[in-house]
């Protein structure tokens, strides 16, 4: 097969500005930074041309695979080797900043980070650098993948907010901000629409989170359906009505603290959530639990089973398709009925000594295996799966080296893969047969917001990058100020068009709506955020206004760290992905916005 035309290099960076940097905080000290090595040249510049692409054809240009860096120099050590804002080298997260409770993080050259939330187990030859690789094999099949988040947590310094005269602003709204039980509630919450100009979203309510452990905990997932927003905070499932916030249900506590969680919802708006077998460091993430979203009912219950030798549950991944639960191990998959609990099929090693180590879910159920880890004919494979036997659909090899790091999109299916050795990257977008369509075809410093991980490979845990079924939408790297959405034909690779952020902070994708792009802009210390929507087609792309968020509550949408957002109904939706344990401080937990 021809190989499509190669492209640049977008990483997994933190976005800049008031969304992705917010300042450091108070409270344990932060994993010191690794030496700063003297500066490379960025990703996406123009590279060799004489290099073979991946799957084994030369290239027109130079693609992500096996190429060296712009202009034959070693491209830059990640986005993640340059001074922050702060003026220290930045941490591998999306946010700049060190994850409370973790401990030190290796930092290595050209693998992209993985940066909000947190999702469970993948292969641990993944999304790491070679030297790591060579180090740690055997340590790592022992041991199984296991997920470092970044940290979320901590108040921003107060700042001041400009009061206007009685006549520009409405009057504080009438529905209590911060209504709740007092687990997850804070009703001690100051009234955040107070001072809240003309013109202006209100903020619908606010929830502080519940006590951590000093070393901190994951917040992971965030749900909503027509009635009730969802939350997953260390050992409880909150639920708040989403116009009021008040308690939709009793918060759920589990026996130990929750290790993973279906991103998506069924239809029947049901989750399913992996919570610890005990506390001790031998427990393992093996046990299910599905709820209904809407009741807080409880349905049936779990648990998952070892695998063979080195495939482990330490921890594990889950993700949805259709009636299909996959339960994700480090070296092997078991599929359930997420409506019963009983089991369908396992995903186990095949072929080419080819493990399963990672999976992605939603309209389609992608497999990510690595074969001949040990020899000489490694590399990845990609398959689709039949959700309903774990039948391949199909299968695509890709060539030695080469790492697939995260799926952008689903369906239409888009892979970000990874060259450790050649510090380089790729973007490559599929047929629904499997088939490759295109890569993207220009030089460009992507920044979609992600999920860290260091043993471990989340998929499908990247916010900004969003696709319909002849586009793909990639937010630019903001050095300061404002960024731009770039516009992919998945046909070519080419570029259809871009648009700047309304404001000077990054704006990032979110999904499709009625045929427009929503995306989110993020808040500076005395501006609140903005959803917008871009038109997809036709000649103006410019963003229109959906909500500007209140600038007398921009602090408090400014200090979430790892954020989860979302756009549902006409409200928007902002949660952390991990509370720090700070005693010193109210941990954030989940803020809605609507008109």
């Amino acid at each position: 097969m021809t190989q499509p035309p190669g492209f640049g290099a977008p990483q997994d960076q933190p976005p800049q500005g008031g969304f992705g940097a917010p300042p450091p905080p108070a409270g344990p000290p932060q994993t010191p930074p690794p030496p700063q090595g003297p500066p490379q040249p960025g990703y996406g510049y123009p590279q060799k041309v004489d290099q073979p692409g991946p799957y084994g054809q030369p290239q027109q240009q130079p693609g992500p695979y096996a190429q060296p860096g712009p202009y034959g120099q070693p491209q830059q050590p990640g986005p993640y080797a340059q001074p922050g804002p702060y003026g220290q080298p930045q941490q591998p997260g999306p946010y700049a900043q060190p994850g409370y409770g973790y401990p030190p993080q290796p930092q290595y050259p050209g693998g992209p980070g993985t940066p909000p939330g947190n999702s469970g187990s993948r292969n641990p030859f993944r999304g790491k650098p070679a030297l790591v690789i060579a180090a740690a094999v055997a340590g790592l099949l022992v041991v199984g993948g296991t997920v470092w988040a970044v940290g979320s947590g901590g108040d921003d310094p107060k700042k001041p907010v400009a009061e206007e005269s009685d006549s520009a602003k409405p009057s504080a709204s009438d529905d209590p901000v911060n209504p709740g039980d007092g687990d997850g509630g804070g009703k001690e919450q100051e009234d955040l629409n107070e001072g809240r100009q003309a013109g202006e979203s209100k903020v619908l309510w606010y929830k502080t989170g519940p006590d951590a452990p000093g070393s901190g905990a994951d917040a992971p997932g965030m749900w909503i359906t027509d009635k009730t927003a969802v939350k997953a905070a260390y050992k409880q499932l909150f639920g708040y009505k989403v116009g009021d916030g008040n308690p939709a249900w009793d918060p759920i506590t589990f026996d130990q603290k929750i290790c993973a969680v279906t991103p998506q919802k069924t239809a029947a708006n049901k989750i399913v959530v992996a919570y610890m077998s005990g506390s001790s460091d031998r427990a393992e993430c093996n046990k299910l639990q599905e709820v209904d979203l809407d009741t807080g009912a409880k349905g049936w219950t779990g648990k998952v089973a070892d695998g063979d030798l080195f495939d482990s549950t330490l921890q594990i991944e889950l993700t949805i398709t259709g009636k299909t639960l996959m339960v994700g191990r480090s070296m092997s998959g078991t599929a359930y009925d997420v409506t019963t609990g009983k089991k369908l099929f396992d995903k186990s090693k095949y072929g080419d000594a080819c493990f399963p180590s990672a999976f992605a879910g939603g309209p389609k159920l992608i497999a990510v295996s690595s074969c001949d880890a040990s020899g000489k004919n490694e590399h990845d494979e990609v398959q689709e799966l039949d959700p309903t036997t774990g039948k391949a659909k199909w299968t695509q090899k890709f060539d030695k080296g080469w790492r697939v790091a995260r799926a952008y999109s689903v369906d239409p299916l888009v892979i970000y893969s990874t060259n450790e050795d050649k510090n380089a990257w790729n973007i490559s977008t599929f047929t629904s047969g499997g088939k490759f369509r295109s890569q993207v075809a220009f030089d460009e410093n992507f920044a979609p917001a992600c999920d860290w991980a260091i043993f471990a490979r989340d998929l499908t845990g990247c916010t900004g990058a969003v696709a319909d079924a002849n586009t793909l939408y990639l937010p630019t790297e903001a050095t300061s100020g404002a960024n731009e959405v770039v516009a992919v034909n998945l046909a070519n690779g080419k570029e259809k068009w871009r648009v700047k952020s309304p404001a000077d902070e990054t704006m990032l994708p979110l999904k499709i709506e009625n045929g427009k792009l929503i995306a989110y802009v993020g808040p500076t210390y005395d501006a609140g955020g903005q959803v917008v929507s871009i038109a997809t087609t036709g000649s103006d792309h410019k963003p229109a206004k959906l909500l500007q968020n209140p600038a007398s509550a921009a602090d408090v949408e400014n200090g979430f760290y790892s954020k989860a957002i979302d756009w549902v109904g006409g409200r928007f939706y902002l949660s952390t992905t991990r509370l720090s344990g700070d005693d010193d401080t109210q941990e954030k937990l989940m803020l809605a916005y609507g008109k």
